[in-house]
């Protein structure tokens, strides 16, 4: 069978640096940092009072008040990073075969808000189960799918991806997957995420996984430096439209970038911690390599998963050094974490963007906050460090990793 080539037509960003996709690549461009002190509750008896808050995001701007109380944050995301992508793509609703148009998206947690707010009624209360008749529907993950589709009248495959951090990756392979065999042609994928809340925040400082730099927010989320603490909390969403070639061409429309391939694979290691040599990110490299038949010199730049922490940083570091060889100081290797914080089930889908992106302007975007060099990492390495550096980019790979193991990788490359 011979698998059909697959498409980006359309993008969409909701991002702590920028809420269109273009305000996230100035962002992007400009080394801007998204973190600040949180605005969303009282952090005084909190570990970490800092997070990448959204800026100036209005619902009223998009959703009536009725409809608005019915969607938790993340659903809220979803549906304005996809109306914006959707938008953008040009598609004419009219046109296209609705039962041939997917809705494939991530949440690693879902509606956290929602059940936290709720929880906190019933136990604050006098034990009378007195629950929202939306707090499930508001909670459940696959529910931001589930709107994107009833919005648009989309009736295709249409299902969330739950893989923590790489949720949204694994949603956009699915995707590529979903349309190369023929069973869509144009699928709406992406994740978002709305963790920044007290349980969130809560529960992450509990792991000691986020940064405590509380005195200077904005340089906190440092990957790839010696003192880096841990990363900080994003919250947003990205959104593609993935669609058939021909389709695409057939129609006219703006070709972003061709999505190459993907590969997935799992450490089997630990629940939080990746495994110190790297082997699941050098094979889920190594399978997307395979998946889009390049070879690594073939490869630009790579927008690693790079979190900020002590231990995942080095080890991915490690793992491009071994998959890419003697070519691995010619690629650009950047995270644009640094920038956005981390995204959880959205980091996939936003960091893609900044991929394609990136080959659309021949630029890579900075890793900004670097101050003092890690001996642990190879000096060989050219890691775009503070600055956003001009070159031609016409394959570039990004990497998404979650707890549990989960590794997801996806490489586009421009279109010929």
């Amino acid at each position: 069978m011979q698998l059909k080539r697959v498409v980006v037509t359309g993008l969409g960003a909701l991002t702590p640096i920028g809420n269109t996709k273009d305000e996230y690549w100035e962002g992007l461009r400009t080394g801007k940092s998204g973190s600040a002190p949180i605005t969303y509750y009282d952090t005084e008896k909190f570990k970490t009072k800092f997070a990448c808050e959204l800026k100036n995001y209005d619902p009223n701007a998009f959703f009536d008040r009725k409809e608005a109380r019915k969607l938790d944050k993340f659903a809220q995301y979803a549906l304005v990073s996809s109306d914006e992508a959707i938008k953008d793509s040009g598609l004419d609703m009219e046109q296209i075969d609705k039962f041939r148009v997917g809705v494939i998206w991530g949440a690693g947690i879902g509606g956290l808000e929602t059940f936290q707010n709720e929880v906190m009624n019933y136990a604050n209360g006098d034990g009378t189960p007195r629950f929202n008749p939306f707090f499930i529907p508001k909670m459940i993950a696959d529910i931001a799918p589930g709107n994107i589709s009833i919005r648009h009248g989309f009736m295709g495959p249409n299902y969330t991806t739950v893989s923590a951090c790489a949720s949204s990756a694994n949603a956009l392979i699915d995707a590529l997957n979903t349309i190369r065999m023929g069973y869509c042609d144009i699928v709406v994928t992406g994740g978002s995420e709305a963790a920044v809340t007290m349980a969130g925040m809560g529960g992450f400082n509990a792991m000691h996984a986020l940064s405590t730099r509380n005195e200077s927010p904005e340089t906190a989320s440092r990957p790839f430096d010696a003192t880096r603490d841990g990363f900080v909390l994003g919250e947003g969403a990205g959104a593609l439209i993935l669609e058939e070639y021909e389709h695409a061409k057939a129609r006219g429309a703006k070709i972003y970038a061709e999505v190459a391939g993907g590969g997935l694979s799992s450490d089997a290691y630990h629940m939080t911690a990746p495994h110190p040599d790297g082997i699941g990110v050098v094979r889920v490299m190594e399978n997307c390599l395979s998946d889009a038949g390049l070879q690594p010199e073939d490869v630009d730049a790579i927008n690693t998963h790079g979190t900020a922490t002590p231990l995942g940083d080095v080890a991915e570091l490690k793992a491009i050094s071994k998959v890419f060889g003697k070519h691995a100081p010619n690629i650009n290797i950047n995270s644009t974490k640094s920038m956005t914080g981390h995204l959880l089930g959205a980091a996939g889908a936003i960091e893609a963007i900044a991929s394609i992106m990136a080959m659309q302007y021949n630029l890579v975007p900075p890793t900004i906050n670097h101050t003092t060099v890690d001996e642990n990492i190879d000096p060989k390495l050219n890691l775009t460090l503070n600055k956003a550096e001009a070159r031609e980019v016409n394959v570039a790979m990004s990497n998404t990793f979650g707890f549990g193991g989960h590794n997801a990788c996806v490489v586009f490359k421009k279109i010929s």
